[in-house]
């Protein structure tokens, strides 16, 4: 039986994006991404509870993003789990999950922080939105 290592996000960055190499030049960006959960609080009320995740983008797609992304962002994040252990300078022992990313989909307009993503069907799009088109305007369609 085959094993499953994947994780999709869509959530907006909480910083700005952190460009680094390594010392063969290799390109490495770290991002971080909060995604709301709907939950309830403890007065029963539902509320929004933020959970932050680590991605890591190596190469040129790491260097997009650095180049095209800022804070409050909204992305996409396709990738996969991955967990380290160390031991720090003091003796302990220390471990982390984070997300490397196999891709990063820029969503929201550029340098629009503000943004939100709104899934297709959650009522981002009003009637209004849309103009409706002219009597006899299907006249013009050949089938």
């Amino acid at each position: 039986m085959a094993n499953i290592n994947r994780v999709v996000l869509v959530g907006n960055l909480t910083r700005d994006p952190e460009l680094r190499h390594t010392p063969s030049g290799t390109p490495v960006c770290k991002l971080r991404i909060a995604v709301n959960t709907r939950q309830k609080d403890a007065s029963g009320q539902w509320g929004e509870k933020p959970n932050y995740f680590d991605v890591t983008v190596w190469g040129a797609q790491g260097e997009n993003c650095a180049q095209y992304l800022s804070k409050g962002r909204p992305v996409g994040v396709d990738g996969r789990l991955d967990w380290r252990e160390w031991e720090a300078q003091d003796g302990t022992k220390r471990q982390a999950v984070e997300i490397i990313a196999e891709s990063v989909q820029f969503l929201g307009a550029r340098g629009d922080g503000e943004s939100q993503f709104v899934p297709a069907g959650a009522g981002g799009a009003q009637d209004a939105d849309f103009a409706t088109a002219g009597a006899g305007a299907d006249d013009d369609i050949p089938f």
